[in-house]
């Protein structure tokens, strides 16, 4: 059955007369006739019956009648389900992060997100690595991936940069390098660390290649976890030191009792980006969440 001769049909039953629902439809008469032959063809059977005063419906008719109404809803439904899937206000969207980003900066753009479009599905995977993100995101188990990451071309895929996330050294406000104005490296490396056991680019390597080109033995870590807060916690209630990003530690330095130590001649600058295959289908859903990562970047940066 076409939708458009069901509907013919119920302004017929409405109207009762094919004069009058004929002008109400803005058609002729034997175009409606003709709409209204096509569908009792193909319900295959009397839909109305001629009367003196116009046309009544048979049992049939008055059957099929009782469901327009609903195919009236399903229909507006449809449409606005389909309006909202184009306007990326629904659907179904799978991201990959990292610990610190999945802790720090990430809540902020779901939480809009969520406000603005509250019929997407949201999915979020925290992964130790961007390295093993990136695969799945090949394979299109992953719609972005957002996390820190080095803005290198990348062939197949489309690299956005957000912001350059600083990592810094923290300790307990308990721990004597927390009554120091700044530190040398030197001084640090006889300390013991809380710190990621995250790969490429992640903080860890980063404070282990520093160490080296320094000439100072590799740094000895206290607890390596990909936990933020059981790093922050755990430094918060001993003497080890951590590194991480600056947001995550001011974010929890009241409420732990932390203290950032400046370090001399230092400066750990690790890009933030949000990646995406060059060539596979982005939803509306992820081109307005890509939106939302740039404007909440802009206010994450400048805090």
């Amino acid at each position: 059955m076409d939708l458009r001769d069901i509907e013919y049909f119920a302004v017929l039953a409405e109207h009762g007369q094919l004069v009058r629902a004929a002008e109400a439809l803005g058609l002729s008469q034997p175009a409606l006739s003709l709409s209204l032959r096509r569908l009792e063809k193909s319900a295959q059977a009397k839909l109305v019956r001629r009367t003196p005063k116009g046309v009544e419906l048979t049992d049939v008719g008055a059957a099929l009648l009782t469901h327009v109404e609903r195919l009236r809803l399903a229909r507006h439904d449809l449409a606005r389900e389909v309006a909202d899937l184009a306007q990326g206000t629904a659907g179904q969207l799978r991201v990959g992060t990292g610990p610190a980003t999945a802790d720090g900066f990430l809540p902020l753009a779901c939480g809009t997100f969520m406000t603005d479009a509250p019929k997407v599905t949201l999915t979020v995977s925290v992964a130790a690595t961007t390295d093993s993100l990136l695969p799945l995101l090949r394979k299109g188990d992953l719609d972005v991936v957002v996390n820190h990451i080095a803005t290198v071309p990348l062939q197949d895929l489309v690299l956005e940069p957000l912001w350059n996330d600083e990592f810094v050294v923290y300790a307990s406000l308990r721990h004597p390098l927390a009554k120091r104005k700044s530190v040398t490296l030197a001084r640090l490396s006889g300390e013991r660390w809380a710190c990621t056991t995250a790969s490429a680019y992640q903080a860890w390597q980063s404070l282990q290649r520093t160490f080296e080109e320094h000439g100072l033995p590799s740094p000895r870590f206290g607890l390596l976890s990909d936990s933020v807060m059981l790093r922050h916690r755990t430094v918060s209630a001993t003497g080890l030191i951590g590194i991480g990003s600056r947001g995550m530690v001011e974010a929890n330095a009241d409420n732990l009792g932390l203290k950032i130590i400046p370090v001399k001649d230092v400066k750990w600058i690790r890009p933030v980006a949000v990646v995406y295959r060059k060539d596979g289908y982005l939803s509306p859903a992820a081109r307005r969440f890509i939106e939302i990562l740039k404007a909440t970047a802009k206010k994450f940066a400048g805090k």
